[in-house]
């Protein structure tokens, strides 16, 4: 499998390579800058050389390597100002992932703000073109939301209709939250359930475009539609239902990245660990 973690960026950003291989991983996500400011620290071009060298020197491979965008952007925004703010770092964030050689970036797909769905997906698609355009290297990856009030994407419905709307289609695909589809009402607690769940997201989504999978527990029960994390096994989807989802190739073939509570030292190994004991 193609499994890891999101690793930390601190001190240096090719310090990532080294906490991904440290893990064991043969796949990470990382946010390129401080994922909780507007600010973004410029790259330094040595420590981007020596990512790119700890990388190719790995056996990671690049396609298994993918950055996330920050917290604060809202690309489906009606607030104007907000919405600028969070397509010029869209927009950046998506030159920093070609600098890096990182494939792919996974965005939020964010909220209308009341406004309501259609005025959010014309925004989102909107900040999505125009990103598009500012590299043709870094594959942009929409993800499925929790089903929050007024987000857009949490159902695959409503993922068609905005890949429809994109122009460059190839330059898109799709990250696949385990959490946030249990919250927004998918069952994955059983093989039956996940099976049924995989055919609806074909049906609309296409399995061609599922490029990487987050692999999280969720703290609350189905259909709460809350983005809450849990340790793998722990929270409401439980061991039985990631059994089943490592058990179907259409995952288990992809990248799968935890994003699981870091609450305590070793939390990430205990996570990876239990993947591997419900995968064998």
């Amino acid at each position: 499998m193609q499994l890891g973690v999101h690793v930390s960026i601190a001190g240096s950003i090719d310090r990532a390579v080294d906490n991904a291989l440290e893990l064991k991983c043969t796949a990470f996500q990382i946010f390129t800058r401080n994922p909780r400011g507007w600010a973004a620290r410029s790259l330094v071009m040595e420590e981007v050389e020596q990512f790119k060298a700890k990388l190719a020197r790995s056996k990671i491979d690049r396609d298994a390597v993918c950055a996330h965008m920050p917290y604060l952007p809202n690309l489906s925004s009606s607030d104007k100002e907000l919405y600028k703010k969070s397509l010029d770092t869209f927009v950046n964030e998506v030159k920093r992932c070609s600098v890096l050689g990182i494939p792919q970036l996974v965005i939020h797909l964010g909220s209308h703000l009341g406004a309501g769905p259609e005025i959010g997906m014309k925004n989102l698609v909107n900040a999505c073109n125009t990103a598009a355009e500012a590299d043709n290297g870094v594959m942009i990856l929409l993800e499925n939301t929790a089903g929050q009030k007024n987000s857009i994407g949490s159902r695959f419905e409503e993922l068609k209709k905005i890949l429809e709307k994109l122009e460059s289609r190839k330059r898109f695909g799709v990250c696949f939250d385990t959490c946030h589809a249990f919250a927004a009402g998918y069952d994955l607690r059983s093989k039956d359930k996940v099976q049924e769940m995989i055919a609806e997201f074909d049906k609309y989504v296409g399995m061609k475009n599922l490029r990487i999978v987050h692999l999280n527990d969720s703290m609350f029960e189905l259909s709460c539609c809350k983005d809450r994390h849990e340790h793998i096994g722990l929270g409401h989807i439980g061991e039985k239902g990631f059994k089943a989802i490592l058990a179907q190739k259409e995952f288990r073939n992809l990248p799968l990245i935890l994003e699981t509570p870091f609450d305590e030292p070793g939390a990430d190994v205990k996570n990876l660990q239990k993947v591997r004991e419900l995968a064998s």
